[in-house]
């Protein structure tokens, strides 16, 4: 893991455990998780490592300003780092796929003060097989249950 996690832990009293450096390095490598899928990657590596455990570490690094989550429709919440929260997520209604859009201010020199925002769509994929298969173009199918 990097050293900046191990000193912001260690910064404020906290061991770093094998198994917060698993939630870190997961949360960092899938992006947009939700708890169990944090989980199903942690167990790869330690298949002792409990959900109630990844769910402790995941509060206090939240609690500690290292992951940040968000409700990207129903179901569970899906962590990321905090050094990455200031982005707006596309998710489509039909396949699921999110897209994280943060060039707002490179692009367009627009600040973002939204913390989160989330925009339901249909992506460019969907929307081609869509019309291909000759459906109307605004048209969408029911939305993943996640």
């Amino acid at each position: 893991m990097t050293q900046a996690w191990d000193k912001a832990l260690r910064a404020r009293g906290y061991r770093v455990t094998p198994q917060r450096q698993l939630v870190l390095a997961a949360v960092t490598k899938l992006e947009h998780a939700t708890p169990e899928e944090i989980w199903a990657d942690v167990q790869q590596t330690a298949s002792g490592v409990n959900i109630s455990t990844i769910y402790r570490a995941l509060e206090l690094l939240e609690q500690l300003g290292l992951v940040t989550h968000t409700h990207l429709g129903h179901g569970a919440p899906r962590y990321h780092l905090a050094a990455e929260a200031e982005h707006v997520h596309l998710v489509c209604a039909e396949c699921g796929r999110i897209t994280q859009v943060s060039a707002l201010a490179g692009e367009y020199g627009f600040q973002t003060d939204v913390g989160h925002l989330t925009v339901f769509g249909r992506c460019a994929s969907c929307r081609a097989s869509a019309a291909a298969e000759g459906a109307p173009a605004g048209s969408a199918r029911a939305a993943p249950t996640t």
